[in-house]
């Protein structure tokens, strides 16, 4: 099993007797029901459904851990804080205190000083080991980079914020988060709900972060992607001949019917689409 230490995450503990109802008013998925050493996968929305924060959610003693990009967590903080009213809760920001590693690959889990809980978004992307400051990663694990646990992700078809797709500017669906158990259809209000419930029920998202293959020097973040004169969508992260891009799949249906390639850069793309996609990619008349 590999292990990589994630620099770039920081930590909220949401915690007191209202913490679960609280997070489930504000959040696209529940959390309340989480049972130790699992975790869900949500989202803070805009008004409008647009993603502000994405983040895993676990169990602590007492309330929740919410592990979101690390630049975030001052923003996610202070809205909370607006939201929090006379809800019986506390925000602490405990991302000095605690690291967060990501565990992935063949082999037992090892035996961790700390929590341990599996990714709900693919069990392929492993788990996330929430370590006391200092400890490193638990023994038994083989020292892996961040970059290798990208090269993990893209390969998996797994996108990340600020990355593969913009906060503030993409909607759930955009990002995937309704195929990777980031959405529950059948919850309560929460903020942006109306917006998401719309799209998934007329079946209107045309945008979708996709697995690309590369052939040529990867693309930088936020390249065009373009099909002869057309705009198609905007390149995220890639590695080791693997991308994601951000795509109007109609459109590159059209380029794919028409035998136009796909460009990025000094790039050609080639859709590649991972096991867990139930939407219809370019080529397929009807969703999976």
């Amino acid at each position: 099993m590999r292990g990589a230490m994630l620099d770039g995450r920081g930590l909220l503990n949401v915690t007191g007797p209202t913490a679960g109802a609280f997070l489930d008013n504000l959040l696209t998925n529940n959390v309340s029901g989480l049972a130790p050493g699992r975790a869900a996968y949500a989202a803070l929305l805009t008004p409008q459904g647009k993603i502000i924060v994405d983040m895993l959610v676990s169990p602590v003693s007492g309330g929740f851990r919410l592990d979101a990009p690390l630049p975030l967590i001052p923003d996610l903080a202070r809205r909370l804080t607006l939201y929090r009213l006379r809800s019986k809760i506390e925000i602490e920001d405990v991302t000095d205190k605690t690291e967060v590693a990501v565990l992935w690959g063949d082999g037992l889990l090892p035996r961790v000083d700390g929590d341990l809980v599996s990714d709900p978004r693919l069990s392929a992307l492993g788990c996330r080991a929430y370590l006391a400051a200092g400890d490193g990663l638990p023994e038994g694990v083989t020292p892996a980079s961040a970059d290798h646990w990208h090269a993990h992700r893209i390969a998996l078809g797994a996108p990340q914020g600020g990355l593969d797709f913009v906060y503030g500017d993409a909607f759930p669906h955009e990002a995937c988060l309704d195929q990777l158990n980031g959405v529950d259809f059948k919850k309560g209000c929460y903020v942006g709900q109306e917006v998401v419930s719309r799209m998934e029920h007329r079946g209107t998202a045309r945008t979708r972060v996709a697995p690309v293959l590369l052939d040529g020097l990867p693309p930088e973040i936020g390249a065009a992607v373009t099909a002869g004169d057309k705009t198609v969508g905007r390149m995220g992260s890639s590695t080791d001949g693997r991308g994601l891009a951000l795509l109007r799949l109609d459109r590159a249906e059209d380029a794919r019917s028409a035998g136009v390639p796909l460009i990025a850069g000094n790039a050609m793309l080639t859709l590649e689409k991972p096991s867990w996609a139930r939407f219809a990619f370019p080529g397929e008349p009807t969703a999976a």
